[in-house]
């Protein structure tokens, strides 16, 4: 499980928001029960969660996430509502979960769970950028068990630059006028916005703006 936000800058480009609230693995440290040829008897071994369950989601949630997102979120804004958008996966728990509400109140804060439209990978960040990330830092490292494994996901969590990460939240707001414009479909390409050479001109947008007539048309759309 893996979250994040949108870093945050000053006037000068510093960085005023720690943008990576944390990875969280759903892995166990088990005693290997046999002597192999790469280890002996007892040897602490990784093993992956073979079902994660609600359950298991659940304490992530409220044992890991939470407290990161505490630790890390800019004071001045923690009694503001804070939205924390998870996909469609089953083993998600729901929106009005009691126990995760209850946990997300505490310290003044307000956190939120929210889930992405169904069916829409790209108004997930994580598909956007960091999974594929993964993917990319996986294929070269080649890891030869759980523990390298790991650490190539852990690594490539860590590598992601605030750049980087500042700029798949503007590809997620041209992904959301995208399907204000298809009137609710997926059917589009994302678009190619040269975040780059907006940025090296000091002309990048900090958001993007969706047209009245699509907005327009939308809402008629919801009323039908």
């Amino acid at each position: 499980m893996a979250a994040v936000a949108r870093p945050r800058f000053n006037e000068s480009g510093i960085e005023l928001f720690s943008r990576k609230i944390g990875i969280f693995l759903f892995v166990v440290k088990d005693p290997a029960k046999r002597n192999s040829r790469n280890r002996t008897a007892g040897t602490m071994e990784t093993k992956p969660i073979q079902s994660v369950t609600k359950d298991i989601t659940r304490a992530c949630l409220i044992e890991k996430v939470l407290p990161a997102i505490r630790a890390k979120w800019p004071a001045s804004n923690s009694n503001n509502p804070t939205f924390l958008q998870q996909d469609n996966a089953r083993p998600h728990i729901g929106n009005n979960d009691l126990e995760f509400i209850e946990a997300a109140r505490q310290d003044g804060f307000d956190i939120r769970l929210c889930f992405q439209p169904s069916n829409s990978p790209d108004l997930n960040v994580l598909n956007l950028c960091f999974f594929r990330e993964i993917q990319s830092f996986q294929y070269q490292k080649a890891p030869k068990n759980v523990d390298e494994l790991v650490e190539a996901v852990e690594r490539s969590f860590d590598e992601m630059k605030a750049k980087q990460l500042n700029h798949v939240f503007l590809t997620l707001q041209s992904c959301m006028i995208e399907v204000m414009k298809d009137s609710g479909s997926n059917n589009y390409k994302v678009p190619h916005l040269n975040k780059n050479g907006l940025e090296r001109e000091e002309n990048l947008p900090l958001q993007l703006h969706c047209d009245i007539g699509t907005v327009n048309k939308d809402l008629a759309l919801f009323q039908q």
